[in-house]
Protein backbone atom coordinates (compact mmCIF):
# COMPACT_ATOMS: atom_id res chain seq x y z
CA UNK A 1 0.00 0.00 0.00
CA UNK A 2 1.35 3.14 -0.92
CA UNK A 3 1.83 5.70 2.14
CA UNK A 4 0.68 9.27 1.82
CA UNK A 5 3.16 11.60 2.65
CA UNK A 6 2.58 14.35 5.18
CA UNK A 7 3.13 17.23 2.65
CA UNK A 8 0.73 15.62 0.05
CA UNK A 9 -1.66 15.25 3.18
CA UNK A 10 -1.26 18.91 3.65
CA UNK A 11 -1.73 19.80 -0.15
CA UNK A 12 -4.86 17.73 0.01
CA UNK A 13 -6.38 19.92 2.93
CA UNK A 14 -9.77 21.76 1.87
CA UNK A 15 -10.02 20.09 -1.37
CA UNK A 16 -12.65 17.52 -2.07
CA UNK A 17 -11.17 14.67 -4.52
CA UNK A 18 -14.39 13.69 -6.19
CA UNK A 19 -14.91 17.53 -7.47
CA UNK A 20 -14.57 18.54 -10.97
CA UNK A 21 -12.87 21.48 -11.33
CA UNK A 22 -12.16 24.06 -14.45
CA UNK A 23 -8.84 24.30 -15.77
CA UNK A 24 -8.56 27.55 -14.19
CA UNK A 25 -9.72 26.41 -10.89
CA UNK A 26 -7.08 23.67 -10.71
CA UNK A 27 -4.55 26.18 -11.63
CA UNK A 28 -4.80 28.49 -8.93
CA UNK A 29 -5.13 25.35 -6.49
CA UNK A 30 -1.86 23.89 -7.64
CA UNK A 31 -0.32 27.17 -7.18
CA UNK A 32 -1.61 27.87 -3.93
CA UNK A 33 -0.42 24.71 -2.39
CA UNK A 34 3.07 24.14 -3.64
CA UNK A 35 5.02 23.49 -1.03
CA UNK A 36 8.57 23.14 -2.41
CA UNK A 37 11.65 24.81 -3.51
CA UNK A 38 12.05 24.22 -7.32
CA UNK A 39 9.27 25.56 -10.42
CA UNK A 40 7.10 22.41 -10.69
CA UNK A 41 6.41 21.00 -13.77
CA UNK A 42 2.52 20.99 -14.58
CA UNK A 43 0.83 17.88 -16.03
CA UNK A 44 -1.97 16.99 -17.84
CA UNK A 45 -3.21 13.18 -18.08
CA UNK A 46 -6.40 11.61 -20.15
CA UNK A 47 -7.93 8.05 -20.20
CA UNK A 48 -9.27 7.43 -23.28
CA UNK A 49 -11.70 5.39 -24.92
CA UNK A 50 -9.38 3.80 -27.38
CA UNK A 51 -7.34 0.48 -27.51
CA UNK A 52 -4.18 1.26 -29.22
CA UNK A 53 -3.31 -2.40 -29.98
CA UNK A 54 -5.72 -1.89 -33.21
CA UNK A 55 -4.05 0.56 -35.59
CA UNK A 56 -7.31 2.85 -36.53
CA UNK A 57 -7.30 3.59 -32.74
CA UNK A 58 -3.77 5.09 -32.33
CA UNK A 59 -4.02 8.78 -30.51
CA UNK A 60 -0.51 10.74 -31.44
CA UNK A 61 0.18 14.03 -32.14
CA UNK A 62 2.28 16.72 -31.96
CA UNK A 63 1.08 20.43 -30.38
CA UNK A 64 2.77 23.84 -30.06
CA UNK A 65 1.57 24.79 -26.80
CA UNK A 66 1.10 28.80 -27.01
CA UNK A 67 3.64 29.87 -24.16
CA UNK A 68 6.14 26.96 -24.56
CA UNK A 69 6.70 24.16 -21.79
CA UNK A 70 9.64 26.18 -19.57
CA UNK A 71 12.04 23.24 -20.48
CA UNK A 72 14.95 23.78 -22.29
CA UNK A 73 14.85 21.58 -25.19
CA UNK A 74 17.73 19.16 -26.84
CA UNK A 75 17.33 18.88 -30.19
CA UNK A 76 19.38 15.87 -32.51
CA UNK A 77 19.02 16.28 -35.87
CA UNK A 78 20.48 13.92 -38.83
CA UNK A 79 21.21 15.75 -41.80
CA UNK A 80 24.16 16.18 -44.30
CA UNK A 81 25.74 19.45 -46.09
CA UNK A 82 23.22 22.29 -46.50
CA UNK A 83 20.64 20.88 -44.36
CA UNK A 84 23.04 20.09 -41.27
CA UNK A 85 24.34 23.73 -41.57
CA UNK A 86 20.68 24.51 -41.49
CA UNK A 87 19.99 22.71 -38.52
CA UNK A 88 23.03 24.28 -36.88
CA UNK A 89 22.13 27.57 -37.45
CA UNK A 90 18.49 26.89 -36.33
CA UNK A 91 20.11 25.99 -32.74
CA UNK A 92 20.26 22.23 -32.91
CA UNK A 93 22.32 20.67 -30.05
CA UNK A 94 23.40 17.73 -32.05
CA UNK A 95 23.93 17.41 -35.49
CA UNK A 96 25.26 14.73 -37.96
CA UNK A 97 24.91 11.58 -39.71
CA UNK A 98 26.53 8.36 -39.96
CA UNK A 99 29.01 9.42 -36.82
CA UNK A 100 25.74 10.84 -34.81
CA UNK A 101 24.48 7.06 -35.42
CA UNK A 102 27.45 5.45 -33.66
CA UNK A 103 27.63 8.04 -31.45
CA UNK A 104 23.83 7.06 -30.67
CA UNK A 105 24.74 3.35 -30.56
CA UNK A 106 27.66 3.97 -28.18
CA UNK A 107 24.80 5.27 -25.10
CA UNK A 108 25.26 9.16 -25.94
CA UNK A 109 21.99 10.44 -25.75
CA UNK A 110 22.01 13.65 -24.68
CA UNK A 111 18.91 14.93 -26.75
CA UNK A 112 15.09 15.11 -25.82
CA UNK A 113 13.61 15.24 -29.86
CA UNK A 114 15.32 13.92 -32.68
CA UNK A 115 14.51 15.39 -36.45
CA UNK A 116 15.95 13.85 -39.88
CA UNK A 117 15.68 14.80 -43.07
CA UNK A 118 14.01 12.20 -45.45
CA UNK A 119 17.28 11.15 -47.08
CA UNK A 120 18.60 10.26 -43.68
CA UNK A 121 16.12 7.43 -42.59
CA UNK A 122 18.09 4.83 -43.74
CA UNK A 123 20.98 5.72 -42.07
CA UNK A 124 18.43 6.29 -38.43
CA UNK A 125 16.51 3.22 -38.75
CA UNK A 126 19.12 1.28 -38.14
CA UNK A 127 19.11 2.70 -34.21
CA UNK A 128 15.03 1.56 -34.24
CA UNK A 129 15.40 -1.00 -31.22
CA UNK A 130 17.31 2.02 -29.23
CA UNK A 131 15.24 5.10 -30.25
CA UNK A 132 11.91 3.75 -30.60
CA UNK A 133 11.24 2.24 -26.92
CA UNK A 134 12.06 5.75 -26.07
CA UNK A 135 9.57 7.37 -28.17
CA UNK A 136 12.61 9.64 -30.10
CA UNK A 137 11.90 7.76 -33.78
CA UNK A 138 11.41 10.51 -36.11
CA UNK A 139 7.79 10.48 -37.51
CA UNK A 140 7.00 11.92 -41.23
CA UNK A 141 3.01 12.55 -39.18
CA UNK A 142 4.80 14.58 -35.99
CA UNK A 143 6.62 16.45 -38.72
CA UNK A 144 10.42 15.27 -37.43
CA UNK A 145 10.84 13.81 -40.94
CA UNK A 146 11.38 16.51 -43.10
CA UNK A 147 13.54 18.83 -45.34
CA UNK A 148 12.61 21.68 -43.16
CA UNK A 149 14.56 21.03 -40.43
CA UNK A 150 14.89 24.89 -39.94
CA UNK A 151 11.04 24.99 -39.01
CA UNK A 152 11.27 21.66 -36.91
CA UNK A 153 14.11 23.00 -34.61
CA UNK A 154 12.10 26.12 -34.15
CA UNK A 155 8.93 24.46 -33.41
CA UNK A 156 10.95 21.99 -30.53
CA UNK A 157 12.35 24.77 -29.12
CA UNK A 158 9.39 26.76 -28.88
CA UNK A 159 7.47 24.95 -26.71
CA UNK A 160 5.85 22.17 -28.84
CA UNK A 161 4.54 18.91 -27.19
CA UNK A 162 4.45 15.27 -28.58
CA UNK A 163 1.70 13.12 -27.34
CA UNK A 164 1.13 9.62 -27.78
CA UNK A 165 -1.52 7.10 -26.45
CA UNK A 166 -0.52 4.43 -23.80
CA UNK A 167 -1.21 0.23 -23.65
CA UNK A 168 -3.99 1.61 -20.84
CA UNK A 169 -5.32 4.08 -23.20
CA UNK A 170 -4.07 7.20 -21.38
CA UNK A 171 -2.23 10.59 -22.51
CA UNK A 172 -0.41 12.87 -20.21
CA UNK A 173 2.00 16.05 -20.99
CA UNK A 174 3.98 18.45 -19.48
CA UNK A 175 2.19 21.63 -20.20
CA UNK A 176 4.26 24.31 -18.31
CA UNK A 177 5.55 25.63 -15.29
CA UNK A 178 3.90 26.46 -11.96
CA UNK A 179 5.45 29.98 -12.29
CA UNK A 180 3.78 30.92 -15.25
CA UNK A 181 0.93 32.96 -15.21
CA UNK A 182 -2.89 31.71 -14.45
CA UNK A 183 -3.75 32.59 -18.04
CA UNK A 184 -0.78 31.10 -19.90
CA UNK A 185 -1.35 27.79 -18.07
CA UNK A 186 -4.85 28.15 -19.01
CA UNK A 187 -4.25 28.73 -22.57
CA UNK A 188 -1.76 25.55 -22.68
CA UNK A 189 -3.58 22.98 -20.73
CA UNK A 190 -6.48 23.81 -23.29
CA UNK A 191 -4.03 23.71 -26.01
CA UNK A 192 -2.87 20.10 -25.16
CA UNK A 193 -6.38 18.90 -24.67
CA UNK A 194 -7.81 19.96 -27.37
CA UNK A 195 -5.14 18.78 -29.44
CA UNK A 196 -5.77 15.37 -28.60
CA UNK A 197 -9.47 15.54 -28.93
CA UNK A 198 -9.18 16.61 -32.27
CA UNK A 199 -6.54 13.54 -32.84
CA UNK A 200 -9.89 11.28 -32.22
CA UNK A 201 -9.00 8.07 -34.63
CA UNK A 202 -11.66 6.89 -36.93
CA UNK A 203 -11.45 3.57 -34.88
CA UNK A 204 -12.86 4.91 -31.85
CA UNK A 205 -16.16 4.03 -30.31
CA UNK A 206 -18.55 5.34 -27.42
CA UNK A 207 -16.84 8.02 -25.30
CA UNK A 208 -14.01 9.16 -26.41
CA UNK A 209 -12.57 11.50 -23.37
CA UNK A 210 -13.22 9.46 -20.34
CA UNK A 211 -11.22 11.66 -17.88
CA UNK A 212 -8.48 14.38 -17.17
CA UNK A 213 -6.81 14.85 -14.10
CA UNK A 214 -4.11 18.09 -13.81
CA UNK A 215 -1.38 17.92 -11.39
CA UNK A 216 2.10 19.75 -10.41
CA UNK A 217 5.02 17.51 -9.71
CA UNK A 218 4.81 17.22 -6.15
CA UNK A 219 1.16 18.12 -6.01
CA UNK A 220 -2.37 17.08 -5.68
CA UNK A 221 -4.25 15.23 -8.49
CA UNK A 222 -7.01 17.39 -9.59
CA UNK A 223 -10.04 16.14 -11.76
CA UNK A 224 -11.02 18.41 -14.80
CA UNK A 225 -14.49 18.68 -15.76
CA UNK A 226 -14.66 17.69 -19.65
CA UNK A 227 -17.24 20.00 -20.49
CA UNK A 228 -15.71 22.87 -19.06
CA UNK A 229 -12.78 23.01 -21.63
CA UNK A 230 -11.96 25.47 -24.49
CA UNK A 231 -10.62 23.33 -27.32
Amino acid sequence: MVKTTKRLKKAWEGLDREKLYTVAEAVNELKARSAVKFDETIEVSMNLGVDPRHADQMVRGVVALPHGTGKTMRVAVFARGAKADEATAAGADVVGAEDLMEDIQKGNMNFDRVIATPDMMAVVGRLGKVLGPKGLMPNPKLGTVTMDVKAAVAAIKAGSVEYRVEKAGIIHGGVGKLSFDESKLVENVNSFIGAVIRSKPTGAKGTYVKRIAMTSSMGPGLKIDVSSIDA
